[in-house]
């Protein structure tokens, strides 16, 4: 099983980036997928979620209305729209198949700042 995210950066406050995500070794449209995410010296926080053929999704409050999480289950891929991104969403974003984060992939680095 491999998640490999992809798409992080450097970005000003208000700016918009997309996170990518491609799963592979698994059978991807079985799965609600997650993004997680971990700011320096914090536990891994959960940000979003969708069902295994996005009809629902879930986030959390700080990221309500600025996130969008979507899912393309013909080409294995998961993403998440960020809006209007703040300083306080710096943070290794991840790709996982469990609300914990447990189990992730390799992490992509967003960094919100002017």
């Amino acid at each position: 099983v491999q998640l490999q995210a992809s798409g992080g950066g450097l970005v000003r406050p208000g700016e918009s980036l997309r996170l990518s995500c491609v799963g592979t070794g698994f059978t991807f449209d079985r799965y609600w997928l997650y993004w997680v995410r971990q700011a320096p010296g914090k536990e891994i926080e959960w940000v979003s979620e969708i069902s295994a053929f996005g009809g629902t999704t879930n986030y959390l409050d700080s990221v309500k209305g600025r996130f969008t999480i979507s899912r393309d289950n013909a080409k294995n891929t998961l993403y998440l729209q960020m809006d209007n991104v703040k300083p306080e969403d710096t943070a290794l974003y991840y790709c996982a198949r469990d609300r914990g984060g447990h189990l992730r992939g390799q992490g992509t680095q967003v960094t919100v700042s002017s």
